[in-house]
C-alpha cells in the first residue's frame, strides 16, 4: 500500500513556481545576512553625511563612531581577587533608592526613577588635515599653460566633528559613566539634562581596554541610579534600556538578558558583554541598562546590524566591570591592572590534539616574559591554564578578562595541565612597565561615521 508522502516530499515533488520563489529569497536572504557586523552606538552629528557602521574583520578594538564585530566568550572574572570586585559598593555620595513595582503598574515606575538620571552627550573632535594650494591653481589662464598642478604651499585646515551618544549619571556629585568612544579624542563635551539644563563636562578618566570613560558635570543633587551586581544576572531576566536613540531624547525600551560573557567581539582588550533584546539604536552607546529593581547592571555599547539599526542582539558592559573601572578612574585617573607577563592564544582543536587534551576549555600559554611573574613562578610555554584561582577558565578571552581583574600585589593560583598532568603555580602580580600603562591595540580596520 502506498503511503500519502509528507508534507516536505510534497513540497519537493508539487514544483509550485510560487514555493520555488520563496526558496529562492530565503536563499538570497541567507546570504545576506552572512555579511552582518556590529555597530557601535555613537551617533555623529546630523550635520555630516549621518551615521556609517564598518565591517571589522579582526579582533582588535575599534575607535570609530559607530564600529562593527562578533563573538561570544566565558562568564565573570574572579571577584573576590579584586577589592569591591565582589558587588559593587555604594557610590560616592548617597544613592538613589531603587524604585518598588507595584503589581499592574507594569515598569513606569522604574522608568521614572531612572529616566532623570540618563543624559544626553556630545563631543566635539577637532581634526587637523592639510591641503595643498597654490595662488594660481584656479585660474583658468593659468592652467591651460601648466595645466591643474601647479601648488606652492600647504596650508592647515580644521575640521570640526561632533558625536552623539548617552551617558547615566551614578553619583549626586555629577559623575557620569559612559562609553571612552563617545568621547574619545573629544576637545569638548556638553551634556544635556533631563530637565532641559546643558552643562559642560569634565573627562576624569578613560579606559581604552574596556572602552569606558567618567565624567562630571558642576552640579549638586543631580537625579543618579545605583549601581547593581552585574554578576547575579541570569539568562531570561527583565531588563529596560535606557538612552537617547538617534539624538531623539530619553528613551526606554524592554527585552530580557539573552547571554552573558559575551567576548570576542573586537571592541575592547577585555570583554564580557551582557546580550540582550532590548532596543537599542545608534546614540544609546552609554546609556544604562536597568533591571527590574531600578538598578544600572549594564553600560549600553554596540549591537550586532546588518542594517545599523537595532535587529535584537545588542551588548553591554557589566555594572561589576564598570564599576571597578570608575572606582580607579576616580581615585587614579587611570585604571591600575596587576601584570602577569603572559600572552595566551585560543585551545584549538588541531592544538588540543598535539597537545594529547581531551578538553576544550583552557588558554595555551603562547609566550611569557623572562623577567615577568609567571616565569618567575613556574609556567611555561605550551601550558594550558584551566583556571585562576577557583574560578574555571573556558577560553583565552575568559582569562584575561579575569587577570584583568586583579591588582599589583594580588596572589593568584594559576591551575595548569601539562604534559597531561595537572599542576598549580601561585603567582604574585607587579606593577605594569611603563609602555603596558593603557596600552591602545591597533585596529586592523576603522571608519569614523
Amino acid at each position: 500500500m502506498h503511503s500519502d508522502p509528507t508534507p516536505a516530499a510534497r513540497l519537493r515533488h508539487d514544483g509550485d513556481p510560487l514555493l520555488r520563489r520563496i526558496t529562492g529569497a530565503l536563499l538570497i536572504l541567507a546570504g545576506a545576512c552572512a555579511g552582518a557586523a556590529i555597530v557601535l552606538l555613537a551617533l555623529p552629528s546630523a550635520t555630516g553625511s549621518g551615521f556609517s557602521s564598518a565591517r571589522f574583520t579582526g579582533t582588535g578594538p575599534e575607535d570609530a563612531a559607530a564600529r562593527d564585530s562578533s563573538g561570544a566568550r566565558g562568564g565573570p572574572g574572579p571577584a573576590s581577587d579584586r577589592a569591591g570586585a565582589g558587588g559593587p559598593a555604594a557610590t560616592a555620595g548617597a544613592p538613589a533608592a531603587a524604585p518598588v513595582l507595584a503589581a499592574g503598574d507594569g515598569y513606569s515606575a522604574i522608568a521614572k526613577s531612572v529616566m532623570p538620571a540618563v543624559v544626553n552627550i556630545s563631543s566635539v573632535h577637532v581634526i587637523q588635515t592639510y591641503e595643498r594650494y597654490s595662488p594660481f591653481g584656479a585660474d583658468p589662464f593659468f592652467q591651460q599653460f601648466f595645466g591643474g598642478g601647479m601648488y606652492d604651499y600647504v596650508v592647515p585646515r580644521e575640521r570640526r566633528e561632533m558625536s552623539l551618544g548617552s551617558g547615566v549619571i551614578v553619583d549626586e556629585r555629577g559623575t557620569i559613566l559612559t562609553n571612552h568612544h563617545v568621547v574619545e579624542q573629544a576637545t569638548e563635551v556638553r551634556v544635556a539634562l533631563s530637565d532641559g539644563r546643558e552643562l559642560p563636562a569634565k573627562i576624569l578618566g578613560v579606559d581604552t581596554r574596556t572602552d569606558l570613560a567618567a565624567l562630571r558635570v558642576d552640579a549638586t543633587n543631580l537625579p543618579h541610579a545605583p549601581l547593581g551586581d552585574s554578576d547575579a544576572l541570569q539568562v531570561g531576566d527583565i531588563v529596560l534600556a535606557f538612552g537617547n536613540p538617534f539624538g531623539l531624547g530619553g528613551t526606554v525600551t524592554m527585552g530580557i538578558v539573552s547571554a552573558i560573557g559575551r567576548g570576542n567581539l573586537g571592541l575592547a582588550d577585555y570583554e564580557d558583554f551582557i546580550q540582550t533584546d532590548a532596543a537599542i539604536n545608534p546614540g544609546n552607546s552609554g546609556g544604562a541598562l536597568v533591571n527590574t529593581r531600578g538598578e544600572v547592571i549594564g553600560i549600553n555599547t554596540a549591537i550586532f546590524s546588518r542594517s545599523g539599526g537595532y535587529q535584537g542582539i545588542g551588548f553591554a558592559i557589566p555594572s561589576t566591570m564598570a564599576h571597578e573601572v570608575l572606582d580607579d578612574l576616580l581615585e587614579h585617573g587611570r585604571v591600575i591592572r596587576g601584570y602577569a607577563g603572559l600572552a595566551v592564544q585560543p585551545l584549538t582543536p588541531d592544538l588540543a590534539q598535539a597537545l594529547q587534551l581531551s578538553d576544550l576549555r583552557g588558554a595555551v600559554v603562547s609566550d611569557l616574559d623572562p623577567n615577568g611573574p609567571c616565569a618567575a613562578a613556574g609556567l611555561k610555554r605550551a601550558d594550558v591554564i584551566v583556571s585562576v584561582g577557583s574560578h574555571p577558565v573556558a577560553s583565552d578571552e575568559e582569562l584575561r578578562t579575569q587577570m584583568s581583574r586583579l591588582r599589583p600585589g594580588d596572589r593568584v593560583s594559576l591551575g595548569v595541565v601539562r604534559g597531561g598532568r595537572k599542576a598549580s603555580f601561585e603567582v604574585t602580580l607587579v606593577d605594569p612597565p611603563q609602555a603596558q600603562q593603557q596600552r591602545r591595540p591597533q585596529p586592523q580596520q576603522r571608519r569614523r561615521g
